[in-house]
């Protein structure tokens, strides 16, 4: 395999990154979201790509409150799963995370063994915001968080995922 880099992403790449996330929304493995969702969210991702300039993989990371944010649509062409892309953008979400002020991330994932690997375990409680922060975050009209505090409206449209954490 040739070699890849982890940057920003830009406007000119969202058609790739819903490019990659087709195919796994079919499989019910990510949601698939409007162009205009990937826009208005873009600062929040990164991509890899090739040493040929195409988009091999995606990972977006959003804060949700002062202490913690979530990894969103972290995928991987499929020719290259199994070359280090999904670890090095999560890795680099990670660091974004941190330098953001965020001391905990979460993920709604079937990848588990991926996200055990890089350091995340899975929740075994869905409290992992106190009463008072969770009132606020009810406010939130973003789809992310309302699964994140499993919110029975959004039950019809949860995949049946994992929900995991990791702490710093």
């Amino acid at each position: 395999m040739n070699s890849f880099t982890v940057r920003r992403a830009k406007t000119s790449d969202v058609k790739s990154i819903r490019d990659l996330v087709r195919p796994l929304a079919e499989n019910r493995v990510l949601l698939e979201k409007e162009a205009v969702a990937y826009y208005e969210n873009l600062q929040e991702f990164f991509v890899a790509e090739d040493s040929e300039g195409n988009v091999i993989g995606c990972g977006g990371l959003h804060v949700m409150w002062e202490d913690i944010a979530e990894v969103r649509t972290l995928a991987t062409d499929a020719g290259w799963r199994g070359h280090g892309v999904g670890h090095s953008l999560l890795q680099k979400l990670l660091v974004e995370a941190r330098e953001l002020g965020v001391s905990r991330v979460f993920c709604l994932t079937f990848e588990v063994d991926f996200f055990l690997r890089n350091g995340f375990s899975v929740m075994a409680e869905q409290s992992a915001v106190d009463p008072e922060v969770y009132s606020e975050l009810l406010r939130s009209t973003d789809e992310g968080v309302a699964e994140f505090l499993d919110l029975a409206r959004v039950k019809p449209n949860t995949l049946g995922n994992t929900r995991m954490i990791t702490h710093f």
